[in-house]
C-alpha cells in the first residue's frame, strides 16, 4: 500500500541510507521530494524472483528478507535488511527480472526510486553509483561466504555464522555481552541455515550450556563470549 511518509518529511531519513551519506540538507531534501513511499504489513511480499525489475527500494523502518526457492523447493535467505539498507538495485541500470524474493518480516516502511530517477541521479552525482557499487560488492561477498559455511557438513559452524551475522547487524552492545533481538524465526533460521528446526535448537542449548550464549525467549539470544563463538565458524 501506498503510506504518506511523515518520517521522511520530518527527519531526512534519506541521511540514514549509506548511498545518501554525502549529501547536503537541500540536496536529501530533492531526493525526500522524488522518492514514492509503500508500507508492507509483516509476512506481506514485496516482490517475487522473475518481476520487472523497475524500482529501487530504501528501507525507512522495519525489516525484510531477500531469498531464493532452490532446485528442490527450500526456500534459501540470501539477507536479512534493516532501516537504511535499499535492495533492488542490481538490475536497474541494464534492465531486467529481479533475481530474488523481498518479504517484510515486520511492518516496513520503503521509500522508493524509479529506474529513471536512479538513472538521473547517478549522472547528476557520480559518486552515488559507486556507493551502490561498493554496497554490491559487499553484499556478493556476503553470499559468497554463506555458500562457503553451507558447504561445510558442521551444522554448529553454520549455527554459529548465521549468530556472528546478525551479531553485527543487528546486536546491541549491553554490559554482559551483545544482545540479538531475532528477525528470524525458527524455521527462517532453517531456511538460512539448512539445518533443521530441531537441531538449531539442540545447538543453541548447547551453547548456552558452554557459555556462549544465553537464550531469552524465543526471539532474543545475548551473545556472551563473542571469541568462543567466532571460534564455532
Amino acid at each position: 500500500m501506498d503510506c504518506g511518509c511523515d518520517r521522511c518529511r520530518n527527519k531526512l531519513c534519506a541521511s540514514k541510507v549509506p548511498i545518501f551519506a554525502n549529501l547536503n540538507d537541500n540536496e536529501l531534501l530533492d531526493i525526500i521530494k522524488m522518492t514514492g513511499h509503500r508500507e508492507f504489513l509483516k509476512g506481506e511480499s514485496i516482490f517475487f524472483e522473475g518481476d520487472s525489475a523497475n524500482t529501487l527500494y530504501i528501507i525507512n523502518q522495519g525489516k525484510i528478507k531477500l531469498s531464493k526457492f532452490t532446485r528442490d523447493g527450500k526456500q534459501q535467505i540470501l539477507h536479512i535488511l534493516s532501516d537504511g539498507d535499499f535492495f533492488g538495485e542490481l538490475n536497474l541500470l541494464k534492465g531486467g527480472q529481479y533475481n530474488f524474493d523481498a518479504d517484510a518480516i515486520t511492518k516496513v516502511k520503503l521509500c522508493t526510486i524509479t529506474k529513471e530517477q536512479l538513472k538521473d541521479l547517478i549522472l547528476t552525482r557520480p559518486e552515488i553509483g559507486l556507493k551502490i557499487l561498493e554496497v554490491v560488492g559487499e553484499r556478493l561477498a556476503g553470499v559468497e561466504s554463506l555458500a562457503q559455511h553451507l558447504a561445510t557438513n558442521d551444522v554448529e559452524s553454520r549455527i554459529a555464522f548465521l549468530l556472528y551475522e546478525l551479531k553485527d547487524r543487528h546486536g546491541k552492545k549491553t554490559p554482559d555481552g551483545t544482545m540479538i533481538e531475532l528477525p528470524l524465526t525458527r524455521e527462517e533460521m532453517s531456511n538460512y541455515t539448512g539445518v533443521a528446526r530441531e537441531t538449531i535448537s539442540r545447538k543453541l542449548q548447547k551453547m548456552q550450556s558452554d557459555g556462549v550464549v544465553k537464550l531469552e525467549g524465543t526471539r532474543k539470544i545475548l551473545v556472551i563470549d563473542e571469541d568462543a563463538l567466532e571460534d564455532l565458524i
